[in-house]
């Protein structure tokens, strides 16, 4: 099999595994939506502080409930389950890129419920001419965010408090997939122009992908 080929296998069980689990649905998104409420309960009916802190609020949530979701793709990453890619054969490389593309679907998904709710609460105006924009700047942060995640999960495999140790490495290298997503959005508010911002987001989703497969085989070389 090629190595795309491996990829969208590797990613096919993950989502599979996914959704007989389930706890992306059942238990994140729950929460992220609960965590939308704490803001106007506090602040009290303030509509039009909401609306202006809406999209800040999107992709601070997006951020930390979106590393849990990511960084759990990456830890169900277990010894039985690498051994046995190993015995089939699976490049590293395309280990990587199976469970960033599995990550990026399920992030996309928790992203986009997270968004509609946003509509719903925070009352946030959207024209239908910002969707396509919108659309894609999500697409661009979850891949990078599932990136990111996987790649600090491979480096992190093997050691002690795991977790916290690749949610250490995550959080700050995620802040330009954030203020590029962040800064897309607030253009889009705005009517200027989002390009810069736009390839900050492709040029972070490049060079994780093109890290990520080049360090793949060293890091498994090296837990063998």
């Amino acid at each position: 099999m090629s190595t795309m080929r491996q990829a969208r296998e590797v990613a096919r069980i993950d989502l599979v595994v996914e959704g007989r689990v389930g706890e992306t649905i059942r238990v994140i998104v729950p929460f992220a939506v609960a965590a939308l409420l704490v803001l106007p309960l506090a602040q009290g009916p303030n509509l039009a502080l909401l609306r202006q802190v809406g999209p800040a609020v999107f992709w601070t949530l997006g951020l930390l409930f979106g590393m849990q979701i990511a960084l759990r793709q990456s830890a169900n990453d277990t010894d039985a389950r690498r051994d046995l890619y190993a015995l089939a054969g699976v490049d590293p490389a395309a280990r990587f890129l199976g469970r960033t593309a599995s990550g990026t679907v399920l992030l996309t998904v928790f992203l986009a419920v997270l968004f509609v709710a946003i509509l719903a609460l925070y009352d946030t105006p959207l024209t239908g001419a910002a969707v396509p924009a919108l659309a894609m700047s999500v697409v661009l942060f979850a891949y990078g965010l599932a990136a990111l995640a996987t790649l600090a999960g491979e480096v992190s495999s093997g050691l002690r408090n795991r977790g916290a140790l690749a949610s250490l490495i995550v959080a700050p290298l995620s802040l330009p997939l954030v203020m590029g997503a962040a800064q897309t959005a607030a253009g889009i508010g705005r009517d200027a122009g989002i390009l810069s911002w736009s390839l900050l987001l492709l040029a972070t989703d490049i060079a994780l992908t093109v890290v990520g497969v080049a360090v793949a085989g060293p890091l498994e070389e090296a837990r063998t």
